[in-house]
This record gives structure tokens, C-alpha cells and sequence, in this order.
């Protein structure tokens, strides 16, 4: 059985190892979803996220970010998760089913111009998947964040960013990292563009 230090610099071996991969395999995707998000909120965009479970709070982690301040003091960003809306995600499991939980919400907030940003470490969500097929019907503008192959979910996207690992924990340590790093893109290219 592996000691205590044993668990930590395996881990943390690993989760670098996989960052590596990140920026090898992912880089340029990466640039691309920035200058999506970059070009709706210019253009009177919003940014809607939604996932289950882990992804679930790295979807309301991010929209926090963009609504309130990532790193640079600039205006508020319209961002909002799908996922804090009790009343809604209770009604519309209850009523249609939680394969609909996204998708419903999406028919009714979002607009042609928007970005999503489709979370789920499977890839196999059956509700997010529906929610970017949703999307892309209604002109919104999807961008996967999932692990290995993607799934389901990066085939209803536009863009997929496919973390090149099996474990959930590593997938969504990346996860948060790419969209932190997202968030600077957007500060810096919005912050630059309004001379603040």
C-alpha cells in the first residue's frame, strides 16, 4: 500500500504530466475558444456554461469569474450557469425529465451570438449533449470542455477540448485550468480594447 507522500507526488506527477499534454495537444484550441468568447461578448454576447455534478461548480466557478472579476478590474461580463436555478432544474427534471434540464433553459435564455461551454469529464452526459444540440440549432456558438475522447458531447459541439486522461479528478483539474486560462484572454483582450 503507497504511503501518504507516495499519493501526493504520484498525483501531482500526474496532474502536471497531464497539464503537459494540455498544452501540447490543446494549445491552439484553446487560442480559438478564447477569441469565440472574445468576439461574442464584444458583440453583446453571453457566455452560458452547464454540466453535472463537478462540472457542475466549474461551470458556476467560471460564470463567478466572468461576472464578477477574474484578475484585472474591468466591467461585468453577462455569464451565467445553468446549473444554480433550483426552482428550474427541480420543475423541469420533474415535468420533462433531467435529460432536459439544460436544453429547456437554453430554448428560453439563450440567443444567436452567445458561446456555451458544454462541461463533462465523461463526455457521456445524455442532458449536456441535448443542451448543445440545442445550441447549435439556436446559433449559439458550443464549445465542449470533456476528457478523452469527448463522447457524446463533443460530437453536439463546435469545438471540442478533449483532456487527454481516464481520471475524473485530472480531467477536471484541467478543466478549471483551461478556463482560467480562458478568463485571461478575455481580460486581457477586453481590458486592452476598452483602455482600462
Amino acid at each position: 500500500m503507497a504511503n501518504t507522500s507516495q499519493i501526493v507526488a504520484a498525483s501531482l506527477d500526474e496532474s502536471i504530466s497531464v497539464k503537459r499534454l494540455v498544452r501540447e495537444q490543446l494549445a491552439a484550441g484553446i487560442v480559438s475558444a478564447g477569441d469565440l468568447l472574445v468576439d461574442s461578448l464584444r458583440s453583446g454576447g453571453k457566455v452560458i456554461l452547464f454540466g453535472n455534478g463537478g462540472s457542475a461548480a466549474d461551470a458556476q466557478h467560471l460564470a463567478a469569474e466572468l461576472i464578477g472579476r477574474f484578475e484585472t478590474e474591468r466591467r461585468s461580463l453577462p455569464a451565467l450557469a445553468l446549473t444554480t436555478d433550483s426552482s428550474a432544474l427541480t420543475a423541469i427534471g420533474n415535468d420533462y425529465g433531467y435529460e432536459f434540464v439544460f436544453s429547456r433553459q437554453v430554448e428560453g435564455l439563450a440567443r444567436a451570438g452567445d458561446v456555451a461551454i458544454a462541461l463533462s469529464t465523461s463526455g457521456a452526459s445524455v442532458n449536456v449533449a441535448a443542451a448543445a444540440k440545442r445550441c447549435a440549432e439556436l446559433g449559439v456558438s458550443t464549445i465542449a470542455l470533456t476528457g478523452q475522447d469527448g463522447g457524446i458531447v463533443a460530437e453536439a459541439c463546435a469545438l471540442a477540448l478533449c483532456v487527454p486522461s481516464a481520471r475524473t479528478a485530472r480531467i477536471q483539474e484541467a478543466h478549471i485550468t483551461i478556463g482560467h486560462v480562458l478568463c485571461e484572454i478575455i481580460d486581457s483582450e477586453l481590458t486592452a480594447a476598452r483602455g482600462d
